[in-house]
């Protein structure tokens, strides 16, 4: 994890540094800016230590190792659907929702019907047909 705490360190540091410049360049008149920009750098002082403190306790991870092989990642990944129709209608039924925001609450009320429904068909899609567990 040595390019992740790495990167968040760097980020952290760009951020304490621009905000000071920030700060600088409006003689600290304005309060949102240089305050987000520290919090920023204070995010990413907390992700770069909390990844610093899993590496140490993790072994070294075949991606870190400059002399590994893609064999060494080799594995399981996950169970995937082949195929599956259930999110289009779940993306087509969010998007009748998002129309009703604009149309009328009864299209968004029409898109969450249809939306519980396609939820529902593919979280259960594993229990019955082709695919079942």
């Amino acid at each position: 994890m040595k390019p992740e705490y790495k990167l968040f360190g760097i980020l952290a540091v760009f951020f304490f540094l621009v905000g000071t410049i920030y700060g600088l360049v409006t003689q600290w008149d304005e309060p949102v800016g240089f305050v987000g920009l520290y919090l920023s750098g204070g995010l990413g002082v907390m992700i770069a230590f909390y990844l610093a403190k899993t590496a140490s306790k993790l072994p070294l991870r075949p991606e870190d190792d400059l002399d590994g092989e893609i064999e060494q990642q080799a594995g399981s990944y996950g169970s995937f659907a082949p195929y599956s129709w259930w999110p289009l209608w779940l993306a087509l039924s969010g998007s009748i929702i998002f129309l009703g925001a604009a149309v009328g609450i009864w299209v968004a009320v029409l898109g969450a019907v249809f939306g519980v429904f396609a939820l529902v068909g593919w979280v259960f899609e594993y229990y019955k047909g082709e695919h079942a567990h």
